[in-house]
């Protein structure tokens, strides 16, 4: 069992609007759609398994970039998006939040029998990841949405969050079926948190002896801290600030977008007329797809591809917005033609935009993001 990170973010009210809930399902479809064709099912859920990623794709679909909400809204729209075309890609999503997280068995074993493989045992990974996380991890955290991602050879991922009605957070954890290894011995790579002291991990691998002592109804486990391998922890503040963001990357973004020969070279290489503010957000949208895990320590620099919600670091363009989703769908359905040209332009883009970063040393300034 692979444990991928997890992520620490503040409680936000609020609904997505609709207008907004639509372009995320439309957008966020599009983008998963492109990264099976490219890299396949698997790598897919390697993605949603980094906390890093998951934000940054939250942010360019134009969420708060730094909400709890990302989470519930990402998960949806992906849901409503992938869902009429699962047997196609062979991605299933299941569950949701509260009574939709029930709803994850009975998915799953309709999903196995569609599919040929074991739906009891899908069933039960559903389950421990979820109490595992819940109650195995005394870190605070109460479990309210629970998503389970499967893909049609059963490899699978877990998406979930957790509650601290006390400490106003909530607790993003990803799980990756990249190999499979005992549930009760040391099924994570990492776990951290904000400081809250030594916490009670009744999966650690010293745990046995705990375990042993539970079955025989004792009452001293042993209690272990625990440390992370990636820990995603967002700030209280709702703007975007400079320190949240790699200037130097947002300015390779912003090279490519408003320098005119940079422009053209780059529009060559999309074979498609676009305005800078596009290119801008195309751009950030190419890095999503087909960006290295590194690319991600700063999830807030994904928001300047389409704004947030609640107009942080600008309103959602909705003209630049709706521009990205029509580039994409057009290029995916031209390369189930045979034409991958547009494709092709869009890897090229995310290449070049490093190649301007390495070689340019471009700085971004935020009043000229304004």
């Amino acid at each position: 069992m692979k444990r991928s990170g997890i992520a620490d973010l503040p409680l936000h009210g609020g609904r997505v609007p609709h207008w907004l809930t639509e372009r995320m399902t439309k957008l966020g479809t599009a983008i998963t759609e492109t990264i099976v064709h490219d890299y396949g099912t698997s790598a897919f859920l390697s993605r949603l398994s980094d906390p890093f990623w998951f934000q940054a794709l939250g942010a360019v679909m134009g969420m708060d970039w730094h909400s709890s909400g990302i989470t519930t809204s990402v998960m949806w729209a992906l849901k409503r998006g992938l869902t009429p075309r699962a047997h196609e890609l062979g991605i299933y999503i299941c569950g949701g939040r509260g009574r939709f997280a029930r709803n994850t068995p009975q998915e799953l074993r309709s999903i196995a029998e569609h599919r040929g493989f074991d739906g009891e045992a899908l069933v039960r990974n559903s389950r421990l990841t979820a109490r595992i996380d819940n109650n195995a991890i005394a870190d605070g955290f109460q479990i309210y949405l629970h998503t389970f991602v499967v893909t049609s050879t059963g490899e699978w991922a877990v998406v979930q969050q957790g509650l601290s009605d006390q400490r106003g957070m909530a607790r993003r954890y990803h799980w990756h079926s990249a190999t499979v290894r005992d549930f009760v011995a040391e099924p994570h790579t990492g776990i951290v948190g904000e400081n809250q002291g030594t916490i009670m991990n009744l999966v650690a691998a010293g745990a046995k002896p705990a375990q042993g002592a539970l079955l025989d109804i004792a009452h001293e486990p042993p209690e272990k801290t625990l440390s992370a391998a990636r820990h995603l922890r967002m700030p209280a503040h709702h703007e975007v600030r400079e320190a949240n963001v790699d200037l130097k990357r947002l300015g390779a973004v912003l090279a490519v977008a408003y320098e005119r020969d940079l422009h053209d070279f780059a529009e060559l290489l999309l074979l498609e007329k676009l305005g800078p503010r596009t290119l801008q957000s195309l751009a950030l949208v190419a890095e999503v797809v087909h960006g290295s895990p590194t690319r991600f320590a700063d999830p807030a620099r994904f928001s300047f591809a389409h704004g947030g919600k609640d107009g942080h670091p600008f309103p959602v363009p909705l003209k630049t917005y709706d521009k990205s989703i029509e580039f994409l769908r057009a290029s995916l359905d031209a390369a189930k033609v045979g034409d991958k040209d547009k494709l092709d332009g869009f890897r090229r883009l995310e290449r070049f935009v490093r190649a301007v970063e390495i070689r340019a040393q471009p700085q971004a300034n935020f009043p000229f993001m304004a």
